[in-house]
């Protein structure tokens, strides 16, 4: 960000140095003051698009990479993982149940073993120390093949 502003300071000094070299009020005699005034407004506004582009520019967001380091670490097994995958999507135990065929009960014991696993006490917790994890994907991360396609390293 310093580059581009120090690059622009350099640009105005340039423009400074152009108007004193083509001496001012000659030019601003011979072609009118509101001709002088314009060009110099057009230069003005094609710097601060230049800049707004320069310092406004974003990188892509880089795609989804999971950490199976950390989730072998914390040996979570795939169908624990499976069920924090379906915890991202906002279901409840019932919906969750249905979707990976088992019953409520066995979620919420997943469930529970995830909580002891990452340390936390709720859903919210869970998901948030996933994401620092890069267990699943946060708000910045490209999905790239997240959902299912990729296995758990242990299963």
């Amino acid at each position: 960000m310093w580059r581009t502003i120090l690059l622009s300071a350099a640009a105005l000094a340039l423009a400074v140095f152009a108007l004193e070299w083509l001496e001012y009020r000659f030019w601003a005699r011979t072609i009118g003051i509101e001709a002088f005034i314009a060009i110099v407004g057009a230069a003005c506004i094609a710097l601060g698009i230049w800049l707004g582009v320069r310092l406004t520019r974003q990188a892509p967001p880089a795609p989804f990479e999971r950490n199976d380091a950390a989730l072998a670490s914390l040996g979570i097994t795939p169908r624990e993982y499976d069920v924090l995958l379906a915890m991202t999507a906002g279901d409840g135990n019932k919906a969750m149940a249905r979707t990976l065929g088992v019953s409520p009960n066995t979620v919420k014991t997943h469930i529970a073993r995830l909580f002891d696993k990452l340390e936390v006490s709720s859903r919210v917790q869970a998901l948030e120390r996933a994401r620092r994890l890069r267990l699943i994907p946060g708000t910045g991360d490209a999905q790239g093949d997240m959902e299912g396609s990729r296995p758990h390293p242990d299963g």
